[in-house]
């Protein structure tokens, strides 16, 4: 247990400080939605960490910035040989991203190290807020790259040559273009002590459940395939269907195909294509080529080898039937992430003896936390998103789950800072 047990987070400074972060890129919709387009980055990002950085000199914390661009903010701890117990996530978004998703886990840490500070509390191990470079993966992949990089499990130079999927621009060449490529060594040097990440749960099975607080077993394996589908371009009127080698066709039958593979397996398979673009994209000719993205994850390894062995039968079978050419390329692969058993039970007692509901459950969505589980105990605390919406500018999160899941976070970090 904390040896603070009834200190508590001051709920509006957290939103007053969503909302100010959420000012920066914002969009809107046209029912009043608020929400943020800042691509990883962009002049955008760059203002967003700007802000987040000066938040950080603020409260006084030490502020590295490593080679990839991620920002780590440390408060001093009382055992100077004791690693850092790290909290964090991303402020970058999806083009059409709200204000909570990563922004959430960031400014949930910033403002536990203000109430530590507010009420002079000295904890054993330093705590560190961190957020992460390009976590979302909408302009660089693949996603999660800065925690990636930092925990060694993608090299430096790799991860800096990597090219933008809108412009192809560097990754390397922006870093510096924004003001962020530092001078930390990566991967790091030295491992937190634990990481806790809290965040919004980006489905809709808290709210369903009427639960306020997920504890966060593990994540999904993710497995993301670009396909370059290349046929015949020809005149939509003159050619007979018999004689087409239509790319058009075959990435039709690939979203029905991966939808069936999804639903025949049942349990957490999920198959998704998100990005599908034709070339000459012209209402009375049949396209010469179309480039699409395929997102398989499964909860089980084993499972997920299934789901893309499927897959790509699928896709050899339509090419051959069609007479059209199939490329393949891996965006991203993760396996499957288990969360230290320990740092689970210590979420879901602290959710449980602050009074709120809780559950435990995996992620369906990728996080920094599966590649900081690589090197240390890890651990996730979730709130409920309202109608389960994310990567949506009306993504939404009520102040007082908001609120709730930044005491959890206080309470889990007090009592992983002073174990």
């Amino acid at each position: 247990m904390s040896s603070h047990p009834d200190l508590r987070v001051d709920g509006e400074r957290l939103w007053a400080r969503l909302a100010a972060l959420g000012e920066i890129g914002a969009v809107h919709g046209a029912n009043g939605e608020r929400g943020n387009a800042r691509l990883a980055l962009s002049d955008a990002d760059r203002d967003g960490r700007d802000l987040v950085v000066g938040w950080m000199r603020d409260l006084g914390l030490a502020i590295e910035i490593d080679a990839v661009g991620n920002v780590v903010g440390t408060r001093p701890g009382s055992d100077p040989a004791a690693a850092p117990v790290m909290v964090g996530s991303h402020i970058d978004t999806v083009r059409t991203g709200g204000w909570f998703d990563g922004n959430l886990g960031v400014l949930g840490g910033l403002e536990v190290v203000e109430t530590l500070a507010q009420h002079d509390i000295v904890t054993r191990h330093p705590i560190s807020v961190a957020f992460f470079t390009n976590e979302e993966g909408a302009r660089f992949q693949p996603d999660m790259l800065g925690s990636l990089v930092y925990v060694g499990g993608m090299g430096l130079e790799d991860a800096l040559d990597v090219r933008a999927a809108d412009d192809g621009a560097r990754l390397g060449d922006e870093l510096a273009r924004i003001g962020y490529a530092g001078s930390t060594p990566c991967p790091t040097a030295v491992a937190p002590h634990a990481y806790v990440e809290l965040h919004i749960e980006q489905g809709p099975v808290l709210e369903d459940e009427g639960i306020t607080i997920g504890a966060v077993t593990g994540v999904q394996g993710i497995s993301w395939t670009e396909l370059t589908i290349s046929g015949q371009s020809a005149h939509a009127g003159t050619t007979p269907m018999r004689l087409r080698r239509d790319p058009g066709y075959v990435a039709a039958a690939i979203n029905t195909g991966v939808r069936a593979i999804a639903t025949q397996m049942g349990g957490t398979q999920v198959a998704t294509v998100g990005r599908c673009e034709f070339h000459p994209n012209l209402v009375n000719v049949v396209p010469a080529t179309v480039t699409m993205t395929v997102d398989l994850r499964n909860t089980d390894e084993m499972l997920l080898q299934q789901a893309e062995s499927v897959f790509g039968a699928l896709c050899e079978q339509l090419a051959a039937e069609e007479g059209v050419t199939i490329e393949r390329r891996t965006l991203a692969r993760f396996e499957p992430v288990e969360f230290d058993a320990s740092m689970v039970d210590l979420v879901e007692a602290t959710a449980r003896r602050l009074g709120h509901s809780t559950m435990r459950m995996p992620s369906g969505a990728g996080h920094d936390a599966q590649m900081l589980a690589r090197v240390c105990p890890t651990s996730m605390v979730f709130v409920p998103s309202v109608n389960g919406l994310s990567h949506n500018i009306a993504e939404y999160t009520s102040p007082a789950d908001i609120t709730a899941g930044a005491d959890v976070l206080l309470q889990v970090v007090l009592a992983a800072a002073n174990g």
